[in-house]
């Protein structure tokens, strides 16, 4: 969800682990040679939606490396599909009042332009819980940690389960 971080941490992961990060907002923003909000207010959500999916066809290559995505990338099956073919999908998470508080700082958020930004984000969250659960194969909860911790975290778990899995 917007506001757990997904950006910071990938940036972070990347310069630990040597990975090349991919940003799919940003992969989407130059497709269309302009920012989210203008491709929101230009084209409508679902054209960014379509962006989204097709910036994901296109990230299968052939060495591992960090996909950071947009919250509203669960709203399409072939987007979570397309994600779990490629490798693990990290679910990061915070309490309602964290994330509303950091997705506030940035005013660019075109899906907190209504009358009632905490309401709509609220509602977002609510409807959007259910499919990163589902779609998830780890969570992390970052309300009370700082990059470095979540970093370590994420870290800690995926080589958990690379361990499991020998």
């Amino acid at each position: 969800m917007m506001g757990a971080g997904k950006s910071s941490i990938g940036r972070l992961l990347a310069r630990r682990t040597g990975l090349a990060c991919f940003d799919t907002d940003e992969l989407v923003a130059a497709e269309f040679g302009l920012s989210v909000p203008e491709i929101f207010a230009r084209h409508g959500e679902e054209r960014f939606r379509e962006g989204e999916t097709e910036v994901l066809r296109k990230l299968f290559l052939p060495q591992s490396v960090i996909i950071v995505t947009g919250g509203g990338i669960v709203l399409r099956q072939e987007n979570v599909d397309l994600l779990k073919r490629r490798g693990t999908i990290v679910w990061l998470t915070a309490d309602e009042a964290t994330l509303f508080e950091r997705a506030s700082r940035r005013r660019e958020r075109p899906l907190l332009k209504t009358a009632d930004p905490r309401a709509t984000f609220f509602d977002l969250l609510r409807r959007r819980e259910p499919l990163y659960a589902a779609a998830a194969d780890l969570k992390i909860d970052t309300s009370m940690r700082t990059h470095d911790e979540i970093a370590d975290a994420i870290l800690d778990r995926l080589e958990e389960a690379i361990v499991a899995k020998r």
